[in-house]
Parts: C-alpha cells; sequence; structure tokens
C-alpha cells in the first residue's frame, strides 16, 4: 500500500509498504530518506502518536493516507507535554473509529447538532449491542469538489495556529460539540517553532484521495442507522439514515428525505428563518426541529437545489418588503420603496423585462381598486407529503435504542445502571468500577445463597 509522509510539515512524498507492515518499519523508510536515526522519530495521524509496535493496518491507515513524521527537536518540551498526557491516561483513540451517533440531540440545541446534556442526564449508561455489521464510517459529508453529492467522511484534526495535522489530543471527541464548536479540545503539536495548543476539526470525503485543503461539509444529521429504526415514510429499515433534531428523533432515509423536500419546494412551504435561512421542520411536524445545516438539503440533487437557492433569495427578499415581477418567464426582485404602488421592473442588465405592474394585485397597472380574484382552494397543497401516525411512532432514534435496553438489558439493583447479560449464569457483577455489587438476574436481588442453589444457571 502506498502512504503518503510529510516530514516536519513539509511536501508530501509517497511510501510504498506492505499492507502489514508495522509503524517502526515506515520509520525505517523515512529515516533511510532523511537520514536520521528511525528510533528518533515520532508518527502522528489522525490525532494520536502511532508506535513502532503497531501495524498500519491496526492504525487504520487507509490506502493513501497522509501522516506526519516529525523529528522534534533536542530538549524539546513537548516530550515532557506528551509524556504527562500519557501518566494521565488521556491518549486519543482513533479518530477513524470514532462514533458519534449514540450521542443525544436536545432540541433545543443551536446551530448545528449540539450535544449538551445536564449532570443529571449524564449517567451511565450501556448502549445496545448491535448485532449486524459494524460500518467503518459514521460520518457523512457533502463533497463540494470531486463528488458533488453526499459522501462518507472521515475526520480529521490539525493544529489551529499552523494548519498541520501534528498536533496530538489531550482526549478524543465524546459528542458533535467538541468536533463543531472552536476551542473545546486541546493537545500539543509537534510542528517545529510551534507553540500551538488548540485543536481544529474537520472533515474529508471518504470517497476519493484528498489533498490538505479539500475539506467538506459535515452532515451532522445524516447517519448509519446501526439502530435499525424504520423510516417514517416508507417504513423500510435503510441506511444511513437523516435523524431529524426533534424531541422524539424521528428517522428518514435519504429516498425519502429527497422527496419530502421536493414536495415542500414544489408547495412553497420551506420556512425562511433570519437564523437559519430556507429549511424545514421534521416530516412529522415537530415543533423546534427546523434544520439548521442547509448543506443536507445537497440531498435534492443539483437541479432542484439551484431552484431551492432561487426560491430562498426569493423568500428572503419579500421578508424585505420586496416584490417579484409578476410577468410571465420574468419573476426579477424589486426592492421599491414601501409606499410605491405602481412597480416598473426596469430593463437593466439584462435582468428586467419592462413590465409595469400593480403592487397589490400583481396585473398590469391600474388607477382605482384592484378587481378581486378569487382565491385559491386551501388545503389541497398540503396533503402532498403526509407522514402516518403509526409509522411516526417506530421511527424514532432514541425509542429504538431504549426498547432494545430495555429487552437485553436489567438495572443494577445497587447503582440502577442498565447491565446487559451476555450468556453464563445468572450470577451478575455490576460493571461499573464504583458500584461492582453481586446481584442475580432472575430476582434482581443481592446474590446470596438461596439463588445459588436454586438458580444459578438458569
Amino acid at each position: 500500500m502506498i502512504v503518503y509522509v510529510r516530514f516536519n510539515s513539509s511536501h508530501s512524498f509517497p511510501v510504498e509498504l506492505e499492507e502489514g507492515a508495522s509503524i517502526a518499519a515506515l520509520k525505517e523508510v523515512v529515516g533511510s530518506l532523511q537520514g536520521v536515526q528511525p528510533e528518533q522519530l515520532t508518527v502522528i495521524f489522525a490525532g494520536r502518536e502511532l508506535h513502532s509496535d503497531c501495524t498500519l493496518q491496526g492504525c487504520d491507515l487507509p490506502e493513501q493516507s497522509t501522516v506526519h513524521v516529525v523529528l522534534p527537536p533536542p530538549g524539546s518540551g513537548r516530550r515532557s507535554d506528551l509524556a504527562l498526557q500519557q501518566r494521565l491516561g488521556r491518549a486519543t483513540d482513533s479518530l477513524t473509529c470514532l462514533d458519534l451517533t449514540a450521542c443525544r440531540l436536545p432540541a433545543t440545541s443551536t446551530g448545528l447538532a449540539n450535544i449538551l446534556e445536564t449532570e443529571k442526564e449524564q449517567k451511565p449508561r450501556k448502549e445496545p449491542e448491535y448485532t449486524g455489521p459494524r460500518p467503518h464510517c459514521s460520518f457523512y459529508v457533502y463533497c463540494k469538489s470531486v463528488c458533488r453529492a453526499i459522501q462518507p467522511g472521515k475526520l480529521r484534526v490539525r493544529c489551529r495556529v499552523c494548519k498541520q495535522g501534528t498536533l496530538t489530543l489531550s482526549r478524543g471527541p465524546s459528542c458533535w460539540d467538541d468536533v463543531l464548536v472552536p476551542e473545546r479540545i486541546h493537545g500539543v503539536c509537534q510542528s517545529e517553532g510551534c507553540a500551538g495548543r488548540i485543536a481544529e476539526f474537520y472533515l474529508k470525503c471518504a470517497s476519493h484521495p484528498t489533498s490538505v485543503d479539500d475539506t467538506s461539509v459535515a452532515l451532522d444529521l445524516i447517519m448509519p442507522n446501526v439502530r435499525g429504526v424504520p423510516c417514517i415514510a416508507c417504513t423500510d429499515v435503510m441506511s444511513p439514515v437523516l435523524v431529524f433534531q426533534c424531541q422524539d428523533r424521528h428517522v428518514i432515509c435519504l429516498d425519502c428525505f429527497h422527496l419530502y423536500c421536493v414536495t415542500r419546494l414544489n408547495e412553497r412551504l420551506f420556512i425562511q428563518r433570519p437564523d437559519v435561512g430556507y429549511s424545514l421542520p421534521c416530516a412529522a411536524g415537530c415543533p423546534d426541529s427546523v434544520i439548521k445545516e442547509l448543506h443536507h438539503f445537497r440531498a435534492l440533487g443539483e437541479e432542484q437545489y439551484d431552484r431551492y437557492q432561487r426560491y430562498a433569495a426569493e423568500e428572503c427578499l419579500l421578508q424585505m418588503g420586496g416584490v417579484l415581477c409578476s410577468a410571465p418567464g420574468c419573476g426579477a426582485g424589486l426592492l421599491p420603496e414601501e409606499e410605491q404602488r405602481r412597480i416598473h421592473c426596469l430593463p437593466n442588465n439584462h435582468l428586467g423585462c419592462g413590465f409595469v405592474f400593480c403592487r397589490d394585485c400583481k396585473e398590469s397597472f391600474h388607477e382605482g381598486h384592484c378587481h378581486a380574484r378569487s382565491a385559491p382552494e386551501s388545503g389541497g397543497a398540503l396533503q402532498g407529503y403526509i407522514v402516518d401516525e403509526e409509522a411516526a411512532l417506530h421511527a424514532r432514534w432514541e425509542q429504538a435504542s431504549q426498547e432494545t435496553i430495555d429487552e437485553t438489558t436489567r438495572p443494577c439493583p445497587q447503582c440502577k445502571v442498565p447491565v446487559e447479560k451476555s450468556g453464563g449464569c445468572m450470577h451478575m457483577v455490576c460493571p461499573r468500577a464504583q458500584c461492582k455489587s453481586e446481584w442475580c438476574w432472575i430476582c434482581g436481588v443481592e446474590w446470596n445463597r438461596e439463588c445459588m442453589g436454586n438458580h444459578w444457571f438458569g
């Protein structure tokens, strides 16, 4: 396999190694090319230092990945910082295996899908074991450079100061806030002459090799369907899915999300909000569920997304007090004076058509009162996309997790933490380090001689 190496933040060069090769072998090759001792080199990938005895596969290094190899200057204080990190047990796990799909998503969060839990909500909780194939990627992005589509993504980190991937993290991200909100996580930058300590996360498209500056937009509401939740519209279990930011976290597959967006776009039922933009709420009509990252609407495809942007601009103009030219085939946006009734669509810069119309009735301009027009029938447009109430009850992300927990776990009698039984006898030991109480799976009480005699093995 080919790995691209950036030595001391210089230009990258390819190194070809066997797939089962170790990091030590990589250091040998780089050391011979750069004229330094291999044991002096440090290999950094995705925010962590790779140990010499690890293999490339064991470090989750995909084909054509870029790793940073640095030669720390003599007497560098960064080594002591790194040693302190390791003694405190704060070495980070691989970002390539990070999964944030288990994080809760409050409906009241601002910006993107922030995960903000109170101390009361931060009780230890065992996630249900997923029996199906575990997806390698848990992130999705909009690739704006090559694919121009929604694709699996890969999370990467760099130093906020020098923008190099030579920063080793003090801890790994545990929620979307850690990834999207600046200055949440710190680390140690090992680039020569850089004293950076703040991590800057970004995402890349995982469908093709990427350059240093080829970043993609994080789509935090799209995730693999690891819980097997049915779609709120078609009721099929698909993956990936979009999980709305409502209280029930309703799930919709991407095909149905596309249909939902197109239908609402045809009906001009998107919502224009000053703090968000032109967006949609949950397909079930849940309150406080408007999608905040508008790149999710890239699921519309190029042609429909262009129409979405045009409608968004028109809606913004209307909210500013503007009008749209009512001449067939024109629709130019105009910002006349507030009390001006006679509107002239001036043909400036080849945009206007010259039509003169009435601001009130949008007909050709006339003096006097406007003629009454029959009101369009109401109700029909709202029926274009309907979500079945029964389907909505089954398409809840958190509810699926809770039902699995209720079926496969029982609470520890001492600390009430859900504990899963995966075979063996009925003698349970609480996995929580602060508890470790022994109890009976059947009786739900402290383990005793009666339990031992009657149903140790069921």
